[in-house]
């Protein structure tokens, strides 16, 4: 009788699947994939971009600045004073060094506030600084 019960012991024990080595190996995928993911960063503002005939993609576009229709600066979902732009791309390429500036400008705004950024970006030390646009 005791050898019939240590039998069907057995063959419970070997039927189950211990499911821990597989949750743990999910588990270590997760922290992986969040990990090595790339978040995408919006500028904070929607603008209106020029068209152009001739539009490249920029694969690293980690820093957005938009400025909008009435000249305001925007960066990070946050508005920047005209004094702070360099500052502030100076800090997001300490986070990001191989990071391209893409600056957002809506149609109504003023060319001078943009080359203001423009020029801030490359005192900043920025590598690659583009303008964006709609592709026609």
């Amino acid at each position: 009788m005791a050898s019939r019960v240590r039998a069907q012991a057995a063959e419970e024990q070997s039927g189950t699947i211990d499911l821990t080595p597989m949750l743990d190996v999910v588990f270590i995928m997760l922290i992986f994939f969040i990990v090595t993911a790339s978040f995408v960063k919006e500028a904070g503002i929607q603008v209106v971009k020029p068209q152009a005939v001739t539009a490249e993609k920029v694969p690293n576009a980690k820093i957005l600045i938009a400025v909008s229709n009435n000249n305001e600066i925007w960066i990070d979902k946050n508005r920047i004073d005209k004094r702070a732009i360099k500052a502030n791309i100076e800090r997001l390429l300490v986070e990001n060094p191989k990071g391209a500036v893409v600056v957002q400008a809506d149609l109504d705004s003023n060319a001078e506030t943009v080359a203001m950024v423009l020029d801030a970006a490359r005192d900043a030390g920025a590598a690659a600084i583009k303008l964006s646009s709609e592709i026609m």
